[in-house]
């Protein structure tokens, strides 16, 4: 017998955040068609049969989606462990034994591979290790957004909000959210629900999250549960805008955007008391985020970023 499980993970914004993927759709249309009959789907229908007045919005609660998939493959003597990256940007991937028994692999487990945007990668290759019994094993997979190739350059970005006045709620080290070192070089603006979010510097749109719509300071329900934009520069540092608003973010994934265009609206959700934006810039360390320091303009010129609370 072999088993093996894929384990969400959600690494990213605020401490065990920013998962990490695209979620669960977190709307169901029910609609009625002309023969009165009801049918559900997770798009308005567009078939001539579909009635538009009659469609409904079902609300569905939303789950971090994986940003990655664990696929094993019967090879015959062997079993292959494949893993497919969900996101529009490049992942690393680690694949280990949860617990094993009759079973060897090669290469040795934890393994490490990086996967391009869509990508797929054989990561590792599983045999019974003899004595007449069949492996019995259980394989995880972790992933972390980036390439963990990439440098961490200090770069200049653009203000990410559409506004003249602006005022830094939190920034660099701040002891609310920004302790951790995936967050630690970040800055929160304080930001009505509604604010034009900008690209502060362009790229490539690897990871969208939408369809959250509650915020609170309660961490086993929040964190993870915010709305967000990811976006891979082309030196392979990523920005991530975070507690959009539901239905706030108006890029996809895979869309390249240039730097200064709309990408989305401010919003309050997830691990959050206020609307505001998060904003923080990240590499990929080898399995874990790391946030790194950057330079800002706004409508007067260079800002100075200073740490802690009310910056």
């Amino acid at each position: 017998m072999v088993r093996y499980r894929v384990p969400v993970l959600a690494l990213a914004l605020l401490a065990c955040w920013g998962s990490t993927g695209q979620a669960d759709a977190a709307k169901v249309y029910r609609w009625t068609d002309r023969n009165g009959v009801s049918h559900y789907g997770d798009h308005v229908p567009d078939s001539p049969g579909a009635r538009p007045t009659d469609v409904r919005v079902v609300p569905v609660e939303a789950e971090p989606g994986a940003i990655a998939r664990l696929r094993l493959i019967d090879a015959g003597d062997r079993y292959q462990a494949w893993v497919d990256n969900s996101l529009s940007g490049p992942i690393e991937v680690e694949v280990s034994f949860n617990n094993r028994r009759n079973v060897t692999s090669r290469p040795s487990l934890p393994a490490r591979a990086t996967l391009a945007a869509r990508g797929t990668a054989l990561v590792a290759e599983l045999m019974g290790s003899g004595g007449g019994q069949p492996p019995d094993f259980e394989l995880a997979v972790r992933a972390v957004p980036g390439d963990p190739r990439s440098p961490g350059r200090v770069v200049d970005f653009v203000l990410p909000l559409q506004q003249a006045q602006f005022r830094i709620e939190q920034g660099f080290g701040g002891g609310f959210s920004h302790a951790t070192t995936e967050n630690h070089y970040a800055l929160d603006f304080a930001a009505p629900i509604g604010t034009p979010v900008l690209a502060a510097r362009g790229g490539v749109v690897m990871q969208v999250e939408s369809d959250f719509s509650k915020a609170g300071l309660d961490s086993e329900e929040y964190y993870g549960r915010a709305n967000f934009i990811r976006i891979v520069h082309d030196d392979g540092s990523m920005a991530l805008y975070a507690h959009l608003k539901e239905d706030g973010v108006l890029v996809r994934a895979g869309q390249r955007v240039q730097t200064g265009q709309q990408i989305g609206l401010s919003g309050n959700t997830g691990f959050t008391s206020a609307p505001h934006l998060h904003f923080v810039v990240q590499i990929n360390r080898g399995m874990r985020l790391e946030s790194i320091p950057f330079r800002m303009t706004g409508p007067s010129g260079p800002l100075r970023i200073s740490g802690g609370r009310g910056g």
